[in-house]
């Protein structure tokens, strides 16, 4: 079992959630750890291309456009 966080929401999120809950069938639970994870990766994601985008220019890839020329 994972641990419980609490969340303050306004109300127009609030009324959004239900609605997707409703319309969905699954949980608030389910809606709100799915709609973070997505979250967490495109963070990860952005964190990783910062890293890499000097390493990328270095070798003239200045695009996403060069890598993927460069990769197929």
């Amino acid at each position: 079992m994972g641990k419980t966080i609490t969340i303050r929401l306004d109300e127009e999120m609030q009324r959004r959630l239900e609605e997707l809950v409703r319309l969905s069938g699954r949980t608030r639970s389910e809606i709100i750890r799915d709609a973070l994870e997505r979250q967490l990766a495109v963070e990860t994601f952005d964190e990783l291309r910062c890293r890499l985008a000097p390493l990328a220019e270095a070798r003239g890839w200045l695009t996403d456009e060069d890598v993927f020329e460069h990769i197929s």
